[in-house]
């Protein structure tokens, strides 16, 4: 077991910082357990940072802040059900790699790939498909270190509430290990993207969703313009688009050609409204930025759509979903503009993303969530004590 006690923890943006009592990163299952079963006997408090890419407080602790960096890579497989158990620290982009090498990948990716595969599983990482989930609903098993110190294992064969709790749990179950996806034979795509009038791509949105394995648009606020992404297996005919300027096209494995690279950084509100309010909810949006925002926001709108799943706190548990995403430049006021766009999201019944800026916390959110009281009864059972309950955490699920 290694030990650092000074370093200042920084996220992604620049948003959250703190300087934890200490950083430690476990070589491996019985060094989490020996510092869990300390923890708890301290009444001290242990977080578990990934790569800090979430701008929530989530890894916030005055104690113990754990590195999994220790825990990555490929631990075994199975190509005749299309598995793997990963460690819980492996990152994207080097999982992409290391699946493809054994003829799996990933079903799908979000716009980044830069966190571990145990924090987007945590909070609910997501790309767009209308016929693809949520990346946490791939979760089919997990090793853990519960809040006692008891090393465990699930499975979905064997305890599926379980891992429906897991699979977008946010570190208060348990600290992951290892990690077991249900993928696919590896594939390759074809990525085209078109700039078109934002009332063209509004109408056509349907029939966009059902003709690309992958959709999603972007929403420009300074030209009230939007871009289309699409990806589909390269032997899919590429429907035409006779109101859409097509721009770009590439082709390669899914792991190259999903996620993109982002070099400038930024803050982030995302709510998941109902698939059936999607449209009408980003036409209140672009008309309240249109009318007060406009000359302080240059950054994107995102609006991608999302099948429902199980996870008790899924973002998209129950029903197709679509994610509607403001941004900001990280050097760049927000608050207000956030504050002023997340009303109409939640006014349309939407649910905010885990891992990003938003304001609810306890009733509210529980009112969100028909599996929520089940959570809470597990997580109580799984971590009596608290040692994973920080302040913020309390807050949030209502446990103050």
């Amino acid at each position: 077991m290694r030990t650092h006690s000074t370093d200042e923890f920084v996220n992604w943006s620049g948003s959250l910082r703190f300087i934890p009592r200490s950083q430690v990163w476990p070589a491996n299952d019985e060094a989490v357990s020996v510092y869990v079963r300390d923890a708890a006997a301290r009444s001290r408090k242990i977080r578990v940072m990934g790569s800090g890419h979430s701008s929530s407080p989530l890894v916030e602790t005055p104690d113990i802040l754990m590195s999994m960096r220790d825990h990555r890579g490929l631990i075994d497989y199975d190509l005749t059900r299309s598995q793997a158990t990963v460690g819980a620290g492996t990152v994207l982009n080097d999982l992409g790699p290391i699946l493809h090498d054994i003829g799996l990948s990933m079903e799908n990716l979000g716009d980044v790939d830069t966190q571990t595969i145990a924090g987007v599983i945590s909070t609910g990482t997501h790309g767009s498909g209308r016929k693809l989930q949520n990346i946490s609903a791939t979760l089919v098993g997990v090793r853990a270190v519960t809040g006692t110190g008891e090393i465990v294992e699930w499975s979905l064969d064997q305890a599926p509430d379980l891992i429906n709790a897991a699979r977008v749990s946010m570190g208060l179950l348990g600290i992951f290990t290892a990690v077991r996806l249900q993928l696919k034979p590896r594939y390759q795509l074809r990525r085209r993207e078109y700039v078109a009038r934002t009332e063209d791509c509004l109408a056509h949105l349907d029939e966009l969703a059902d003709a690309h394995r992958n959709f999603d648009f972007y929403w420009y606020p300074r030209r009230d313009e939007v871009k289309l992404r699409t990806l589909n297996p390269p032997e899919t005919p590429i429907p035409e688009l006779p109101y859409a300027h097509h721009i770009h096209e590439e082709k390669g494995h899914s792991h190259e050609i999903i996620a993109q690279e982002r070099e400038l950084k930024f803050e982030e509100l995302e709510y998941f409204v109902p698939a059936e309010a999607g449209p009408a909810c980003f036409r209140e949006v672009r008309h309240r930025i249109l009318e007060r925002h406009r000359k302080q926001v240059g950054w994107r709108v995102l609006y991608r759509l999302i099948a429902r799943d199980d996870g008790f706190l899924s973002p998209t548990y129950g029903r197709d979903s679509v994610a509607i995403s403001l941004h900001q430049n990280a050097s760049l006021p927000y608050r207000e503009y956030f504050d002023d766009i997340e009303p109409i999201l939640r006014a349309h019944d939407g649910r905010p993303h885990w891992g990003k800026k938003h304001s609810l916390h306890g009733a509210a959110l529980a009112a969100l969530y028909p599996r929520w009281k089940d959570f809470m009864t597990l997580r109580r059972q799984l971590d009596p004590q608290g040692v994973f309950l920080t302040a913020p955490m309390a807050r949030l699920v209502g446990e103050e």
